[in-house]
């Protein structure tokens, strides 16, 4: 028996860096949640805007965001895992001087030194991050739990050399084509998975899980149920053991209302 069910959200359930999820999905959840089924929203989004997108039923879902870095509920945290001071400091300068647009994310707040306000507002409107400018980064004072690098197009080519430096300090990995994101060794998606499970007396039989992305392999692999959506990477699809249509044709929904 299916008790809890996680799943990915950009690229999965929306566009990337969309905010208007189809509303079944929240009636559909909370009959999940009447016959046990937990649901838990896994993103490389701060928890803020997991909130924001779940709204109608914010305080009936797990939030695993910043990829894992953060494992909460509704107005509570139940796990952070923050970064070394001076690895995050190091990693800003080395993001700047690859000429990519540097944010660092606290447990609540995502601070960004990006001064162009078309892609402040599509932070703050797109994602719906709570975020706030700074003149510079690296005068922050607040607990780190995530450094991400950003590029229009091609991340993963343009962040080989950090990549290769930061392996063996940081958990790092690419989400979408935009996105490098940096958690403390050691934290990902799946170990979040994990945190939950154990938590619930949930074993990995009975979870099921939706990803399209790099970033979601791992909780991948803690649930027998894995599905990649039509639209994943290869790479994706080739650790999945199902797969489900794709996020523009509500995939994951079709599979929840089949659960029904």
């Amino acid at each position: 028996m299916i008790k809890l069910i996680v799943s990915d959200i950009d690229g999965t359930l929306l566009e990337d860096g969309g905010n208007q999820l189809n509303p079944d999905y929240f009636d559909v959840i909370l009959k999940l949640r009447e016959k046990g089924i937990q649901f838990a929203a896994a993103s490389g989004r701060q928890w803020v805007s997991i909130e924001r997108t779940f709204e109608p039923i914010k305080k009936k879902i797990f939030y695993l965001s910043d990829n894992g870095a953060y494992v909460g509920l509704c107005g509570r945290n139940l796990y952070l895992n923050t970064i070394d001071q001076e690895t995050v400091r190091e990693m800003i300068e080395d993001i700047r001087a690859a000429g990519l647009t540097v944010m660092l994310s606290g447990p609540d707040v995502v601070y960004m030194e990006n001064q162009d306000d078309k892609f402040y507002d599509w932070i703050v409107n797109g994602y719906r991050f709570r975020a706030e400018r700074v003149a510079d980064l690296l005068q922050v004072e607040a607990p780190y739990i995530k450094v991400s690098a950003y590029r229009k197009t091609d991340i993963e080519t343009a962040t080989v050399q950090i990549r290769e430096k930061y392996r063996d300090r940081l958990k790092i990995t690419i989400s979408g084509d935009m996105w490098m994101d940096c958690m403390a060794k050691g934290i990902n998606k799946g170990y979040a998975v994990r945190l939950l499970q154990e938590s619930l007396n949930i074993a990995p039989k009975e979870t099921m899980v939706f990803g399209d992305q790099m970033n979601d392999i791992e909780m991948l692999n803690q649930a027998y149920y894995s599905f990649a959506v039509a639209n994943a990477r290869p790479e994706v699809k080739a650790a999945a053991r199902f797969q489900a249509d794709s996020n523009r044709n509500n995939g994951v929904l079709k599979i929840l209302k089949g659960l029904l």
